[in-house]
């Protein structure tokens, strides 16, 4: 992009009084940035009131330091872009929403921004070890079947949802509330770097921006709006994972939710979204069954035919020598509950796994 075209871009959002809705509205009547600003008082009072009119005519004092800032961070490295409104790269899906951003900064891969598979994870930013261990398996199960998890770089749920996807050998995508010349949270940093490589961080907050905590909900809409739909693993009724949930369901998008235990906060909120029509999920292989991203497994079918020509170790390899639960199995196998039960008392006959206490399973060292 040229710099007077961006120039002219930034202009518009600097300008007081300019929101997004109101850009758009400057952009629908009088069509680029640059046109807007050759208009007449006269016409620019036909879309906003007189003192933004007044104010659209005069540069901000810090245009240049500003446009000055988003140049040298794109020299910073070719995988930084800022997409506008009119760049035939910007996200297909983002256009639909009611407000989309109108400048986009992104750095990473744009091509994983219209990736044929894409689900939002979010959820509790203190979740239980149950909680986080979840978002993490079922990110690593739904990456290893090519599915692109969006999130927010958060603690919790979004940093183990992210960090799943990648060690499934998928790319994900970070929606932040910040510049992108920051990261936060600062532990986050060394994840951050992870996506930027594979996958994509992307803002509509000019750089410099800090955690604002009002942008948060404001950048909820745009992880819903990149994601064919939404899975909630841990929130409390009052989360911000809820309106993304509602964001999601409002674009005509499919909303997820794990349930956990009743005496737990952290489930409320998905228990909530059950009871509005979210559909309970138990493992990754229903998200991908629902959203016809696999084959459907047939409910009949034996346990003999279900692992036909698979692996037979596979099942022992995905427990790995730790305890673990039968939550984490299925999301790491993606298998439901019927078929993971019978192949594990299989093999538990067989002398090759034992049964902890709490519903956990531990694989035994002669297998």
């Amino acid at each position: 992009m040229q710099r007077q075209e961006l120039a002219a871009w930034v202009r518009l959002l600097l300008t007081p009084g300019v929101g997004k809705e109101t850009a758009r509205k400057l952009l629908a009547a009088f069509g680029l940035p640059e046109a807007i600003f050759a208009q007449r008082l006269a016409a620019l009072q036909t879309v906003v009131g007189s003192k933004t009119a007044l104010a659209l005519q005069e540069a901000p004092d810090d245009l240049d330091a500003r446009v000055e800032q988003v140049f040298t961070w794109l020299a910073g490295g070719a995988n930084r872009h800022v997409l506008t409104l009119a760049d035939p790269r910007f996200p297909p899906d983002l256009l639909q929403l009611a407000d989309p951003p109108v400048l986009l900064y992104v750095m990473g891969d744009l091509d994983v921004l219209s990736h044929p598979r894409r689900l939002a994870m979010v959820g509790s930013r203190n979740p239980t070890p149950q909680g986080e261990a979840n978002a993490h398996q079922f990110a690593r199960a739904l990456g290893q079947a090519g599915v692109c998890v969006v999130s927010g770089l958060a603690l919790g749920v979004d940093g183990a949802a992210h960090t799943g996807a990648l060690e499934g050998g998928a790319p994900t995508i970070a929606v932040v509330g910040t510049g992108l010349d920051r990261v936060y949270p600062r532990r986050h940093l060394s994840l951050a770097h992870r996506i930027a490589v594979h996958g994509a961080i992307v803002s509509e907050y000019p750089l410099g921006t800090p955690p604002l905590q009002a942008n948060f909900p404001q950048r909820n809409r745009l992880i819903a709006g990149l994601s064919q739909g939404t899975l909630v693993v841990e929130a409390t009724l009052q989360s911000g994972s809820l309106i993304t949930a509602r964001m999601a369901a409002e674009q005509g998008r499919e909303v997820f939710a794990i349930p956990g235990s009743i005496h737990a906060p952290q489930s409320r909120g998905c228990h909530a979204l059950i009871r509005q029509g979210a559909k309970l999920v138990e493992s990754a292989q229903d998200i991908l069954e629902d959203l016809r991203l696999v084959e459907p497994r047939t409910p009949d079918a034996s346990v003999e035919e279900l692992f036909e020509g698979e692996d037979p170790d596979a099942l022992l390899k995905a427990m790995g020598f730790e305890p673990v639960s039968l939550d984490a199995l299925q999301a790491r196998t993606g298998l439901d509950t019927a078929h993971l039960q019978a192949r594990l008392l299989e093999l538990e006959l067989d002398g090759a796994v034992g049964r902890l206490p709490g519903g956990l399973f531990q694989r035994l060292s002669q297998a």
